[in-house]
């Protein structure tokens, strides 16, 4: 029987076990948080993926506000357009993994995805191949929540429960060239795109297999078939770089971005679009692209992006978490043979620790709440560790010394 006093309806929660067992959260500061009781905590997953410049910048809440003053925002559909969204676009495109790219703003990850998506389709549609409606995705994969996301996800969980969402979606084990390789021979001519994340993030952080990307390229050059990279979580520094794609040399057709692109101060996402596509979108004969929302190109989130870019780049953060790699490498790999771990992963300022016990995720994410470290469960057997960019080495090595400690301390319970 659900709590009557209870209005907040928490997403990916058990409603069930909420009520009377809020955490809320009052401020932030770099890496650390506060709640309503003024307890602190150390932030180890950047809130979902995205705080990545940290909490607490005042510049970018005042770009914000001082945007908001003079025009909050105004619908950029057919030929409007604000100062911002402009100057963001030009950035983006100066920044982005393809060449000489368009770029189409939404509000966050998940109409990223959904962008793209309609934007393969499209693009067959308009060249005259109907037959090509099927998107291929991953094993493990995340695309966010909406109608593509749902039907294109690898975690079954999250597949799970709605019936069927979207037809013609095809899935093959992530990371094995070989079955997709098998996938095209049999339905090469009506795939209209393969998408993945360069890192599977929700999914348990798993990183790609040496040369996977190139191989996965060389595919869909073969059958002439588009590449979208899902970047929403390695987009804006992650693993080093301004995105994952050119670490891996996946050239990409299309990219889906969002998170770090406002480090969360502001909802916003973009769709990164190369030239093949936009120019078949955008050519004479193609008429009204008939997609967006309400918040595409919102002034005052386009100004929060401008400023969040300007920190990453003046204070050369990718630089940060190319410095702070292989201390969390190591502080990982230390913890690989304790009795409560079956796998450690990471790449970048990306981690995830498996447990022997899978029962154990909840229990190890409150033990380390009550210690002051915030971590969620990855996919029912994973931890998640993506900190902000400017988590400190001290920082990060007492992190990672608490957990070893109640890492352990599972174990020996495991044992008795």
């Amino acid at each position: 029987m659900a709590d009557k006093a209870q209005r907040l309806w928490h997403p990916f929660a058990d409603m069930s076990r909420i009520p009377g067992h809020e955490l809320v959260l009052a401020r932030g500061e770099g890496c650390w948080l506060w709640d309503d009781v003024g307890r602190r905590y150390l932030d180890v997953t950047a809130g979902l993926w995205f705080a990545n410049v940290g909490h607490g910048r005042a510049e970018i809440a005042d770009a914000a506000a001082a945007q908001l003053r003079s025009l909050a925002a105004y619908s950029i559909f057919d030929r409007y357009a604000n100062e911002p969204a402009l100057a963001l676009a030009d950035r983006l495109a100066a920044i982005a993994p393809i060449e000489d790219a368009a770029v189409f703003f939404t509000s966050g990850g998940s109409d990223s995805v959904d962008t793209a998506a309609k934007m393969a389709r499209r693009y067959w549609q308009l060249r005259g191949h109907t037959e090509r409606t099927v998107i291929v995705a991953r094993t493990n994969a995340y695309h966010g929540m909406h109608g593509f996301g749902t039907a294109l996800a690898g975690i079954p969980g999250n597949a799970a429960g709605w019936g069927q969402i979207m037809p013609d979606v095809l899935h093959v084990p992530h990371d094995d060239h070989t079955a997709l390789a098998a996938v095209f021979a049999q339905h090469g001519t009506k795939i209209a795109a393969v998408i993945g994340e360069p890192v599977i993030a929700a999914g348990g952080v798993y990183p790609p297999v040496e040369g996977y990307w190139k191989q996965v390229r060389a595919l869909c050059d073969e059958y002439d078939t588009l590449l979208i990279a899902d970047e929403v979580v390695t987009g804006y520094g992650r693993l080093g770089s301004w995105f994952a794609s050119d670490l891996f040399e996946i050239r990409p057709d299309l990219v889906t971005t969002a998170k770090g692109l406002t480090s969360g101060y502001l909802p916003l996402g973009a769709v990164l679009v190369g030239p093949r596509v936009r120019d078949e979108l955008w050519s004479a004969g193609a008429g009204m692209f008939r997609h967006g929302y309400t918040y595409s190109g919102h002034a005052a989130a386009c100004a929060a992006a401008l400023s969040n870019l300007d920190i990453l780049e003046h204070e050369d953060l990718a630089a940060q978490v190319r410095r702070l790699t292989p201390v969390l490498a190591a502080e990982l790999d230390s913890l690989r043979g304790l009795p409560a771990v079956r796998e450690v992963r990471h790449v970048g300022l990306l981690g995830a620790v498996q447990l022997a016990q899978p029962e154990q995720t909840d229990t190890l994410v409150a033990r380390l709440r009550e210690r002051g470290m915030l971590l969620r469960g990855l996919v029912g057997h994973s931890i998640q560790i993506s900190p902000p960019f400017v988590i400190t080495e001290t920082e990060l090595r007492k992190f990672a010394a608490v957990l070893a400690e109640e890492l352990t301390e599972l174990g020996r319970d495991h044992a008795a």
